[in-house]
């Protein structure tokens, strides 16, 4: 028996990174999970990798940003599992300069991933939650950032992003607490990913919304990362995905409106 048995999450950025962890950590626990990837390669094979190990998840892919995307979530949810009790709001990237520097296209693009698409998912969802109550408890967390709490040169956009969901979060603790559903956050320091793995100058670029994304930071940062973390490591992204798990079981019932924040010791 594991302690998600019968719930049903959508869980988006879910083919790659931390997403994917968290979508493998609820699939093993009983949850019927809906992949989200905006290429279908990487959703379908994590679909895959749930469906082997005896789990159930499909795949909804496409990007979160796009209008009817919301809509399509959910909807994928309640009618391939019957109900929608997890949204895990985590897809996102960063596009990082000076503010100096930084185009509305930069600003826009970074608030609409990051903040915009998972209101979009929220209220999408939200006529579902009120029509069909239950007797346990739903759950729903955000992806925020340490940057999103204390700032961080070079993401202005991200920075205020993040700090947007901080606000969502609580805003939507108090509307749905009548609905017996737990809405939190968690604020992710240096989590090791494709976003941010030690690279040489100007090496390491990816493709997003026909965009051409600089990614990883320099072996510098990374050590001095390294240097200040108690662990003395940057987290692994199932590290990251354990403490979303602990925020979707019946054990967090009565924590709402909490931003929990994942960096080691960091701060």
């Amino acid at each position: 028996m594991g302690t998600l048995d019968g719930k049903v999450a959508i869980v988006s950025g879910s083919g790659r990174g931390i997403g994917r962890e968290v979508a493998l950590k609820l699939a093993s626990e009983g949850a019927a999970v809906v992949i989200n990837d905006l290429d279908k390669d990487p959703a379908e094979e994590t679909v895959a990798d749930i469906v082997a190990a005896g789990g159930r998840a499909v795949a909804c892919v496409g990007s979160v940003v796009d209008e009817e995307f919301a809509e399509r979530f959910v909807n994928t949810a309640v009618e391939s599992f019957g109900g929608l009790d997890i949204i895990v709001n985590n897809a996102g990237y960063t596009w990082d300069t000076v503010i100096q520097k930084m185009t509305d296209e930069q600003w826009d693009a970074i608030l609409d991933v990051h903040l915009k698409a998972p209101f979009r998912i929220l209220r999408a969802a939200q006529p579902y939650i009120r029509a069909n109550p239950t007797d346990y408890h739903r759950k729903v967390v955000n992806v925020s950032s340490v940057s999103g709490q204390y700032g961080n040169p070079g993401q202005a956009n991200y920075s205020s992003a993040k700090a947007g969901v901080i606000g969502l979060t609580k805003t939507m603790a108090k509307e749905w607490g009548r609905y017996k559903v737990n809405v939190n956050a968690v604020a992710y320091g240096f989590i090791l990913t494709r976003m941010t793995e030690a690279t040489a100058e100007d090496e390491a670029f990816v493709e997003i919304e026909g965009r051409r994304i600089k990614v990883g930071v320099s072996p510098q940062i990374a050590a001095a990362v390294a240097r200040t973390n108690p662990f003395g490591r940057p987290g692994t992204p199932a590290e990251a995905a354990g403490a979303i798990y602990l925020l979707c079981t019946q054990d967090s019932n009565y924590i709402s409106a909490q931003v929990v924040t994942v960096d080691g010791g960091s701060r």
